[in-house]
């Protein structure tokens, strides 16, 4: 359900406190698929880019940021339909699908950071449209929010508000303001990115017991939807101690918190922004978290002026797989809002 991938989140700050100093060598099987895209290094690690499709001119090129353990393939029946009216570029984050590990921590900050040196270095100019599912809306909220005049709109496809249910450290379920303790964000790094050799033995051993319960569950209902190739990518990908060691971000609740903060300060923290809101129609929770996510859904709608919702009647959470048209559609339109400011 979706409620248990939420809490699934609480995950970095429980790696971060188990981290330690001695090393041990842990070694990957290659991807099961060669790369669709090209390795673009940014630094001494590479990430993923796969980009199709025709610029038109003065066209922002559409940019899919994925949720929370997923990756560019996780794209693959909204893509194809997108390329055949914009340049459009999925990615997998810094230890997801093709990508290398990134330096830690894997903070909020740091991503963004490496989604802007990537499209950089890979020759792919702003302004950009971009398209957050789940997590990934947070994600492109703070990748405007540091990058202003690069964003020309934004889609944001069931995405996370900005206080989160999480899982607390004693067990218990509450927000995401309830775990910020005000600690400072670390600045981003440009060098030293972690190396499965560098993986403490205990960290290791804890670790993998889950990824033998992930990769066989990988292709779970709606995303046995996906193509057959995109389901094999899924399925080694989880199984991956990388991919596990991407999710380390101790500060995501004060991450979150600069998010609230923009909210607090203005009613309408994007302006007249071009944005598109789309929302699951089908419950996924009980009736109470339910109407707190459609309570979230309402404030990501306000942010901007120009918000506007549209729900995905036959979809729940997984709105790109349930219903890749309504995506298509919201892209469509946040591109032709664009034309016209």
């Amino acid at each position: 359900m979706h409620v248990r991938g939420r809490l699934l989140r609480a995950a970095p700050w429980v790696i971060a406190s188990l981290w330690a100093a001695t090393p041990l060598a842990a070694q990957s099987a290659s991807p099961p698929l060669p790369a669709p895209g090209r390795l673009v290094d940014l630094g001494g690690w590479r990430l993923h880019l796969h980009c199709s499709g025709v610029r038109a001119v003065a066209q922002p090129l559409v940019v899919l940021e994925a949720g929370a353990g997923d990756f560019s393939v996780d794209w693959s029946l909204v893509q194809p339909s997108v390329a055949s009216f914009a340049r459009v570029c999925s990615y997998d984050r810094a230890g997801t699908g093709w990508s290398d590990l990134g330096p830690r921590p894997r903070t909020m900050e740091q991503i963004v950071w490496e989604l802007h040196e990537l499209l950089a270095r890979a020759g792919e100019r702003a302004p950009y449209l971009l398209v957050g599912h789940s997590y990934g809306g947070a994600l492109v909220r703070l990748y405007q929010r540091a990058y202003a005049a690069d964003v020309a709109g934004l889609v944001l496809v069931d995405a996370q508000g900005d206080d989160p249910v999480r899982l607390m450290p004693g067990g218990k379920v509450g927000r995401s303001s309830d775990l910020a303790k005000g600690e400072p964000i670390p600045g981003v790094k440009t060098a030293g990115p972690l190396r499965e050799s560098d993986v403490p033995q205990r960290i290791i051993a804890m670790i993998e017991p889950q990824l033998r319960q992930m990769a066989p569950r990988a292709n779970d209902p709606p995303r046995d939807l996906l193509p057959p190739d995109a389901q094999r990518m899924r399925t080694w990908t989880l199984g991956q101690l990388k991919h596990a060691l991407s999710n380390d971000n101790p500060v995501e609740a004060e991450e979150l918190g600069l998010l609230r903060a923009d909210r607090a300060q203005s009613p309408h923290p994007l302006g007249d922004l071009p944005l598109v809101v789309l929302s699951r129609g089908r419950a996924e929770d009980d009736a109470a978290a339910e109407e707190g996510h459609r309570r979230e859904q309402a404030e990501l709608v306000a942010l901007s002026r120009s918000g506007r919702q549209v729900v995905a009647e036959r979809s729940g959470h997984h709105i790109p797989l349930q219903e890749p048209e309504l995506v298509v559609a919201a892209i469509r339109d946040v591109l032709s809002a664009t034309t016209r400011r």
